[in-house]
Order: structure tokens, then sequence, then C-alpha cells
């Protein structure tokens, strides 16, 4: 009878379903006739194993349901076949995390690594989850986002030669691996396109000063309206981190004002909803009354009426882009170089 016959496959299940205790090496090794070595070498993918036993091995474990034992696994090779990606629970983008593990379960899709995700609150230091991961060695590699120009988790992941991929850049002169999106040309696009429309002041929404993008943001901004000489202003008192209830009341106080902006960029879709519905609120009309340009970042601005001009960024993209670069970081690639990517607005 053949591995891939119907009845073995069944034979193999209820064998398994009527004993006790999780399959193990040694359960596959008795079903196919292999020594125990010789499986756990097959798994582990060794060259030496043909490749018919490795695929056939492989087969069996899936069939079965094996799942290697972790804490043996680590203490044999030092490896946890984890990937931790760290999340900052933030209102700015929408979807953020649902997009990046999208991504990152592609990129790992194949492969031993599994992914686990390891909170960051606003109320800690950042530092604290990525040491914690590292002194603890609680994964192999580690993914992580809104970084600063002067990241301590950069500075300690590269001193501890711990493998890691970032979204967003930093000002450090060491080069590290990151994948980032042009924020400079995105906020430079967009007061362009407002200028374009008729728009005589434009306003633009940025992250918290001490992130890296916020000042790629800033910089994009302040090129285009220094271009076209046209009034500006920068929101005073709110950020892209405010809560939604924050951002709509200052921008309805602005709007209530002589000298209010007739433009709006915004770096995520909360802060653009905000903005629509300080609008609505003073029975403006948004494209008429007030012009906006929002960073598009999911679907839903694709069922908003009245229509919103939007620049997209792929997070799905960017969080498949890290775990393969990661994979490669962590294979032992040094070409830094090559592991650093910048998404086009």
């Amino acid at each position: 009878m053949s591995p891939n016959d119907p009845g073995e496959r069944g034979g193999r299940g209820r064998a398994i379903a009527g004993g006790s205790g999780k399959p193990t090496l040694r359960t596959i090794s008795e079903l196919t006739g292999l020594a125990v070595t010789t499986v756990s070498r097959a798994l582990a993918d060794a060259p030496q194993i043909a490749l018919e036993t490795r695929q056939r091995v492989r087969e069996v474990a899936a069939e079965i349901g094996y799942l290697p034992d972790r804490a043996a696994q680590r203490l044999r090779t030092g490896r946890t076949n984890v990937i931790s990606l760290v999340l900052d629970p933030h209102e700015e983008i929408l979807g953020y995390g649902t997009s990046m593990i999208r991504g990152l379960t592609a990129a790992l899709r194949g492969t031993p690594y599994h992914l686990v995700i390891t909170p960051h609150f606003s109320d800690t230091p950042q530092i604290d989850p990525v040491r914690h991961i590292v002194r603890n060695r609680m994964a192999d590699g580690i993914l992580f986002s809104r970084t600063e120009p002067s990241d301590e988790r950069v500075r300690f992941l590269l001193e501890h030669d711990f493998p890691f991929v970032c979204h967003g850049r930093t000002e450090l002169a060491t080069p590290h691996p990151y994948v980032d999106y042009d924020n400079y040309q995105f906020t430079y696009k967009a007061a362009v396109s407002l200028i374009a429309a008729g728009c005589r002041k434009l306003c633009v929404i940025l992250p918290p000063p001490r992130f890296t993008f916020a000042q790629h943001m800033r910089h994009g901004f302040m090129t285009a309206v220094r271009e076209e000489g046209i009034a500006f202003e920068i929101a005073e008192g709110i950020t892209l981190d405010s809560k939604s209830d924050a951002i709509r009341e200052h921008v309805a106080t602005r709007l209530r004002q002589a000298d209010a902006p007739d433009g709006y960029i915004c770096g995520g879709e909360v802060s653009a909803m905000a903005v629509m519905s300080a609008a609505f609120d003073l029975d403006l009309q948004i494209g008429r009354d007030v012009r906006l340009v929002a960073k598009q970042t999911s679907g839903l601005f694709d069922e908003v009426r009245p229509r919103v001009e939007t620049i997209y960024e792929d997070l799905s993209q960017a969080g498949q882009e890290m775990g393969t670069l990661l994979l490669r970081r962590m294979a032992g690639t040094a070409a830094v170089g090559e592991m650093q990517v910048i998404h086009s607005a």
C-alpha cells in the first residue's frame, strides 16, 4: 500500500487517535520504518537524507499532526523557530496589525517559523519588550515599527547582533535592515494636488514629533508649500495619535475661524474621518468648501461618499517584505544595503 493510499492515511489517523499523548518522532519512526535519528534529520531538511525520504517523513508528520517539542528543540539547537512582531496599539492607521500579519504570514509560509505578537503599550518604554525578548531568548528575530531618529531598540539589537527588521528608518550611522514608506513623497504629492485643486491654505496633521516619519512628512509638506508660496499651518495640539474626538474638535474650531485652512493632509484614515466629521457638522461640503487628501491603508475610503482623494500605502506588502528580509538576515545575509526598502507613495 502506498503512502498516498487513503486506507493507509486512515489507518495512521486511527492509530494516533486510539493512542495516548501527542505524536512524537518515535511515532513517525514506527509508521515509516525509519530510525528516530533519520526522522529527526529528515524533518530538519538535512541534505544528507534523500529527498524522497524527507518528503515521505514530512507527509506522515503532517497527516498525524506532529509538532516539534519547542523546549527540546531550543535546548538542542539554540533556536526557538519564533519570530516576534512588537505591535503598538494605536488608532493612527486602520487595520495596521491585521495587514502586517497578513503579509508576514505569507512570507513565513512553508518555513519552520511561527509568528508571535508581543504588545507594547504607550505607558512603557519602547525598549522593554525588545529587551525582554532578547535577554530571555524568546524569539530568533524581531519586527517592530514607529522608529525614532536615534532609536534605542535599533541600537540595542545592533549591539547584541540580534536579527531584526523595522518598519521605518532611523538616523543612526550603522546600517540596518528596514522597510519604509516614502512619507516625504506622500505629503509633497498631497500638497501639490490640493494646491492644483485651488486650495488657498493647507494644514497637515503630523505624527508625534519623536518619530522619524513625522520629520519626513513635515519636510515633504514644507517643500511643497514653499515652492508654491501658499499659506499653511501645521496642526497644533493634536497629532495622528490623538483621539478622533480631539482631532474633530480641533478642526471644527479652526473651520469656524476666518483664517481657516481649506485643504487638509491626513496621514491616516482615522484623522481623515475626523476632518470629514468636523466639516459635516458645520454644513461644509468636502470637495467644495474643504478639500482633503488622506493616506489609505484599508478599503474604508472606497465606500466613503463624497469621495476623498487618497494615496495608498500597502501594509501587507510591507509585512511580507519585512518577513522576507528577516529570514535572509537570520540566514546570515550580510549585505545590509540590499535589505533596505522604501516604497513609493
